[in-house]
């Protein structure tokens, strides 16, 4: 039993050690792109992927959850210090927002519910992440300057191609032959990122090519800053602070989905998130860069035998061990090679199974996806997630409104005498049956209240709703103005719900005491019953 166990415990060890290092080198020349393409610089890059992944695997689930700085939240921090002007203490600022609200998500329901964010706005937001990526590194990819936004990038275009530098254009176009061609009997032992980041780098060196290199690079221990927590900041930086919290919190949850299925294991959530934004708080402390886990570490690391958080933490030792050791190597790294590794990421995050079912996909989801696509690449990524969440919902809502059926129907079978019979004719009395079939929501509440218009020439109405979804306070404050409506023209309204737990919720509302809790009721057999009988009673007073 206990050699068993040994036996365990070495496989175990073997695995995380050979998944530590299979990560360490996806990760190394993708923490270097996305330092540069945030804007924070390539060591940034580096030690955000240490500290975060030091940080969540030694806080996180037992897992190996390999974490780091990763493509959406590069482009997001590369806005931030858009925004703060490159100045290091409003971003340092923003970043430790941005992590306290990462761990503030954690501890509220928001993990089990992200999963509900509509899969258009997803789709659309990565792939218009993807294209911002490939549009900002076309530029350093011929030996042009990156801008800071699409438009500046696109306006920069025709200057840029007047000018291409061919050394750079040679190495970048290099690089993408590698990273698209390279066949997977070689990238089995060898990353194609990897790969292309030592040929081109060493194609550049041994040629002596004129291009612009990463050069300098602190490599000393990161230090802390002190934030700005000025009411001022707070009020200016909430909401992309609040943005790149839930985008870093979204892709560790996906990596999370996508671990579990590998595993077969079920992770905790709320740890998980909780043990990013711990670790992203170091990282914003230090300067570093944010992130997230990162699906493709991750994935990689348990395919090569990753078992335990150990691969995590084994793997940010290792980068550390990478980061001082090969110091000459990193700073002769062209940028044009990064810039291409940055395209090629930017093509994968593309969501292009989108688009095998364009052509059967209802028009409301390709609306919500295109409208946060083009949002999120020329104007902003806040606005672009907002607009997608709120557009979605109401579309659905639309969606639920128009599939509610309302229909009236007339209640003919009441044994009149022939003195009754006119005396119905004559003073309209009639029972009139309103069923809804579906959702009495916000979005269907015109559709149902234009029917009571139409009934107002009666005396009783009977509501029948069947559904198991209770009222929201758009469809209880509706219900309230038609039952003060009908009073007015004399009208009875008799309630009819079907379902105990609906049945329940209006029993508390105040608009029982409207219209009486014995017009409440669960049978709408019952409910004619009554109205029939009240009407008999109408017609005997009548007569006298």
């Amino acid at each position: 039993m206990q050699n068993i166990l040994k036996l365990k415990l070495f496989s175990s060890l073997k695995g995380d050690i050979f998944g530590a290092i299979i990560a360490s080198i996806i990760a190394f020349p993708q923490a270097l792109a996305f330092g540069v393409a945030s804007g924070m610089g390539a060591s940034a890059g580096i030690w955000g992927a240490i500290i975060l992944s030091l940080f969540a695997g030694v806080l996180g689930c037992n897992l190996p959850f390999v974490s780091g700085p990763t493509g959406p939240v590069a482009i997001i921090t590369a806005t931030v210090v858009a925004l703060c002007g490159g100045n290091i203490t409003s971003i340092i600022s923003v970043l430790l927002l941005a992590s306290v609200f990462q761990m503030i998500i954690s501890v509220t329901p928001v993990p089990r519910m992200i999963k509900y964010v509509p899969y258009p706005v997803i789709s659309g937001f990565l792939t218009g992440i993807g294209l911002i990526i490939i549009l900002l590194q076309i530029a350093p990819l011929v030996g042009g300057v990156a801008q800071s936004s699409t438009i500046k990038a696109l306006m920069s275009y025709p200057s840029v191609f007047a000018h291409v530098n061919l050394h750079a254009l040679v190495l970048g176009l290099g690089t993408l032959v590698i990273l698209f061609f390279t066949p997977k009997v070689i990238t089995k032992f060898v990353p194609a990122q990897l790969l292309a980041l030592i040929v081109m780098t060493g194609v550049a060196y041994y040629f002596g090519f004129n291009v612009d290199k990463i050069s300098v690079l602190s490599f000393s221990l990161p230090h802390l800053y002190m934030p700005d927590f000025s009411l001022e900041m707070l009020t200016k930086n909430i909401p992309i602070a609040l943005t790149l919290a839930f985008i870093a919190t979204s892709e560790s949850l996906l990596t999370g989905i996508i671990m579990d299925s590998l595993t077969k294991i079920k992770h905790n959530s709320k740890r998980l998130v909780m043990a990013q934004g711990f670790g992203n708080l170091f990282c914003a402390m230090t300067g570093s860069m944010m992130g997230s886990a990162a699906t493709m570490r991750s994935v990689a690391a348990v395919k090569i035998g990753g078992k335990t958080r150990f691969c995590a933490i084994l793997s940010a030792l290792m980068l550390g061990v990478v980061l001082f050791k090969l110091t000459g190597f990193i700073s002769q790294i062209p940028i044009s090679v990064l810039a291409a590794i940055l395209i090629k990421i930017g093509y994968d995050i593309l969501d292009l199974k989108v688009l095998k079912v364009l052509k059967f996909a209802p028009k409301d989801d390709l609306y919500v996806l295109i409208s946060v696509l083009l949002l999120t690449v020329f104007y902003n990524l806040i606005f672009a997630l907002g607009i997608g969440i709120i557009l979605a919902s109401l579309l659905y809502a639309k969606r639920i409104a128009d599939d509610t059926n309302v229909k009236v129907t007339h209640y003919n079978h009441i044994d009149y005498t022939p003195y009754e019979e006119r005396v119905e004719k004559e003073s309209h009395y009639q029972i009139r049956i309103l069923h809804i079939d579906g959702q009495f929501f916000f979005g269907s509440i015109t559709q149902i209240v234009s029917h009571f218009d139409e009934m107002l020439e009666t005396k009783y109405i009977i509501l029948n709703y069947s559904s198991n979804t209770e009222l929201d306070m758009s469809a209880i404050f509706a219900l309230e103005d038609i039952i003060v409506r009908l009073e007015a023209q004399k009208i009875k309204l008799i309630l009819v719900i079907p379902n105990e737990k609906v049945y329940s919720q209006v029993q508390s509302l105040e608009i029982v005491s409207q219209i009486g809790k014995e017009a409440v009721l669960m049978n709408e057999n019952e409910a004619i019953e009554i109205a029939t009988k009240n009407i008999h009673l109408d017609i005997e007073d009548l007569k006298w």
